[in-house]
């Protein structure tokens, strides 16, 4: 009798988990894929509604994490981070000061929330990783990698976009010995630490291979592809990855034992076998045409679609071979997410197009101009509840793509 109510709770306690509304990086399953339905398959002229926007975040490049509660992102004000929660009309609900941020070159903030249930979670510029709560903003706990754990900050500021499973909150400090480090995300408690390969963060923001016997953490340090142990920190295996800046800010993709990573100024992307059992990687193929700076890139029906850095065009790539089906000779650099087959690009010009992957050409089917806003085009775009959302520095727009 115990046992059977022991199994009762456990299962409540498990579904609870499951049950909490997320909102990360690059969707769902920070795989640029969004899962919206009914939405517009053409914008009308000179694009979709513009429902509301929101000028006053100051500078930064985060994206927006959209939950049913309100709408949240980040901006840098006079040298500080800022976490910004607005409601579905674009009314500021608060505004709170999380620490200093990247106020060199390319300034402002960096990191997307990571929003789970009532708690939101970042990591700054400077190696500062809050949790807040999201009705008010009140910091719950924090950690400050670099006064305490030795983190080593690079070119452009630390930029990590968090990764959960669960209760297990992931990052990549790039300190000597606390290199990544896996964090109980209800008290800020490290639950493991690893020394990884000692190299420093890249910019990437990482992610989960589910493997029937363990789970696999995949991210980009400054020379390679890591793989690591999720349970225990154990470094896996390794694999060269090498530019001239160490920026690999891409999330790599996984599907059915391949992953692919990617990365720009020339270098562009490699496709790995992983072992069975996650131990270890072999080569599959190169291409080093599309070569996302920041953009990422998406994987649609057997096809890689992603933009150029030093290659500046639109690329399609067969996912199994790495062979180039086609390319376009417009809108690259980008960042792009797709939802219902269609592709969502933003390009580093200011234009959001409406695209859709033919089986030999890109057909652009709409476009419009992001009417406000200064500085990069760096903001990865979002669509949540039929709409799409569009950071341009200080500015957030949402417009409305849902079909008639």
């Amino acid at each position: 009798m115990i046992r059977f109510i022991l199994t009762i709770l456990i299962g409540i306690f498990c579904q609870g988990l499951n049950s909490q509304e997320i909102s990360q990086w690059r969707g769902p399953d920070r795989t640029g894929i969004y899962n919206e339905t009914g939405l517009l398959k053409k914008w009308p002229d000179p694009g979709p509604k513009l429902i509301w926007h929101f000028n006053e975040l100051g500078e930064g490049y985060s994206s927006a994490s959209v939950t049913s509660s309100g709408v949240y992102t980040t901006g840098m004000i006079s040298g500080n981070g800022y976490v910004f929660a607005l409601n579905h009309q674009g009314k500021l609900l608060w505004k709170k000061e999380y620490g200093r941020e990247w106020n060199d070159s390319h300034s402002g903030a960096r990191s997307t929330p990571l929003v789970i249930g009532d708690k939101l979670y970042l990591i700054s510029s400077y190696g500062k990783l809050v949790c807040m709560d999201c009705s008010d903003g009140r910091i719950v706990w924090s950690i400050d990698f670099m006064k305490d754990h030795g983190a080593r900050n690079i070119t452009w500021g630390i930029t990590e976009n968090l990764l959960s499973d669960g209760n297990i909150l992931y990052c990549s400090p790039g300190g000597e010995d606390v290199n990544v480090v896996a964090l109980d995300r209800n008290t800020g408690k490290i639950i493991w630490k690893s020394k990884g390969n000692g190299e420093k963060s890249a910019y990437c923001s990482p992610m989960i291979i589910n493997l029937p016997r363990r789970k696999i953490l995949v991210t980009m340090m400054e020379r390679s592809i890591h793989g690591f142990d999720a349970a225990t920190g154990t470094l896996l295996w390794r694999f060269g990855h090498i530019n001239q800046y160490s920026v690999h800010p891409n999330t790599p993709l996984f599907n059915n034992g391949l992953l692919y990573c990617t990365s720009g100024y020339g270098n562009g992307g490699v496709m790995l076998r992983l072992a069975a059992d996650g131990s270890s990687v072999t080569q599959v193929w190169k291409n080093d045409k599309p070569d996302p700076k920041i953009g990422g890139v998406v994987a649609l029906n057997g096809r890689i679609y992603g933009g150029g850095d030093n290659n500046r065009r639109l690329f399609c790539l067969d996912w199994h071979t790495g062979k180039e089906l086609f390319q376009l000779n417009q809108l690259a650099p980008a960042n792009i997410i797709a939802n219902d087959g269609l592709l969502y690009i933003y390009s580093e010009g200011g234009k959001v197009a409406l695209v859709e992957p033919k089986t030999d050409g890109f057909n652009i089917i709409s476009s419009f101009q992001v009417p406000r806003g200064t500085g990069p085009h760096w903001a990865h775009l979002v669509i949540k509840n039929k709409k799409l959302y569009v950071r341009h520095g200080s500015s957030l727009m949402v417009y409305d793509v849902a079909g008639s």
